[in-house]
């Protein structure tokens, strides 16, 4: 009798589809922080269902969007910024849209029709037309949330249809959005997501065991190369650059799933025969890694950021997305939050100057802590529940 009810109320439960591509941990992380709060605002009568919306498309188009994207970030940012800028073309944006929705679409119909959800939450602009063409051709009654995971400049793409309910993270998006001519009751405006348990950091008596644990001096100060979960450009150089510093302090760095920079780091570790620096793949305890940082070297993508700022950690912008990520680094520097320097042979000497200024290091923490970040994570959770 128990197996009928727990079998019946399994049927009742209401389905949300969010939908995600691996390009950049930028969003597939606030779609698993809103699919977990929603589950829980819920009380389980509500089923977040994780799509990756590649799942069943051509290994090459998965290969020429996915590792094409990290590759570029890497060694041809310049291409991606040259594509970029085409994007506000509107011919270019609608043949890329003809280009990959085939390659999308038959396998979210054969989602979206068999499993019938309630709602669908968008996480990244190349599912937009899919999803609203399957669901204009059957005449399907399913509410659509576009989650724009650029906070303060996004991507033209995310704009093209302006019928959307959109949640965007700034008023200057916002206003962005308003020029073009989106309807002002379609932005909603929210603070940035992120997992809760970015909100609290770890208290300090507990870092020195927090450092142990993780092959770090517990008295010494840390620096983190961390630039999110494809790695960070010129990471192997700026590691170099700090070893041969000799700084005398932690270093950390985060290679995410750029496997050469794993391999080339792990060589410089040797190489110079480091005790305290420590050499990581693509993890799923950077909350830990960055609570006991003291200076975070980084690019601007938006989720690396805000979990750096959250934390109350001092960023060290060396680059960006020109368009995209501009207002990310903005954020920081007109905040005066952290510093943002390009010439990456300049990182000892910055590093240097915080270690033995610390006036300086805290004038830029106490700034952070002065901006009050929140997690809008349960806020949006709750809307897109309500709506």
């Amino acid at each position: 009798m128990l197996w009928l009810q727990n079998n019946s109320m399994t049927e009742t439960k209401k389905k949300y589809f969010l939908l995600y591509l691996n390009t950049g941990g930028g969003h597939l992380a606030p779609a698993k922080s809103i699919a977990s709060c929603i589950d829980k605002l819920s009380s389980g009568s509500v089923d977040p269902v994780l799509i990756n919306g590649f799942e069943k498309a051509h290994k090459i188009i998965q290969f020429f969007i996915e590792d094409g994207y990290r590759k570029l970030q890497s060694g041809g940012k310049w291409f991606y910024e040259f594509l970029y800028a085409l994007y506000h073309i509107p011919l270019v944006t609608v043949i890329n849209d003809i280009v990959l929705s085939p390659s999308i679409i038959p396998y979210l119909k054969k989602r979206i029709l068999e499993e019938k959800p309630e709602k669908i939450i968008i996480f990244h602009f190349f599912l937009i037309r899919p999803v609203y063409s399957i669901i204009k051709k059957y005449s399907l009654k399913i509410d659509v949330f576009t989650v724009v995971t650029d906070p303060f400049t996004a991507h033209p793409f995310w704009f093209v249809n302006k019928k959307q309910n959109f949640i965007l993270f700034s008023e200057r998006l916002k206003l962005h959005a308003l020029k073009k001519n989106i309807p002002k009751q379609n932005l909603h405006v929210f603070p940035f997501l992120l997992d809760a348990r970015f909100a609290t950091p770890v208290a300090a008596e507990d870092l020195p065991a927090l450092k142990k644990k993780y092959g770090f001096e517990a008295s010494m100060k840390m620096v983190l190369i961390f630039g999110g979960g494809d790695g960070i450009p010129n990471g192997k150089r700026i590691l170099e650059l700090l070893l041969k510093s000799n700084p005398g302090i932690n270093i950390g760095i985060v290679c995410g799933k750029d496997n050469d920079l794993f391999i080339e780091s792990t060589k410089l570790k040797q190489q110079y025969e480091e005790q305290n620096v420590q050499v990581f793949g693509y993890v799923d305890f950077i909350y830990d890694l960055l609570n006991i940082s003291d200076f975070v070297i980084t690019k601007a993508g938006a989720s690396a950021m805000m979990e750096i700022l959250h934390l109350q950690k001092m960023p060290i912008v060396i680059d960006y997305i020109w368009g995209q990520e501009k207002g990310n680094m903005e954020f920081i520097r007109d905040n005066n939050m952290g510093i943002f320097e390009r010439d990456i042979n300049k990182l000892p000497l910055i590093i240097a100057d915080l270690i033995k200024n610390k006036e300086k290091h805290s004038y830029y923490t106490e700034n952070i802590r002065r901006k009050n970040l929140h997690i809008g994570t349960e806020e949006v959770s709750r809307f897109i529940l309500n709506s």
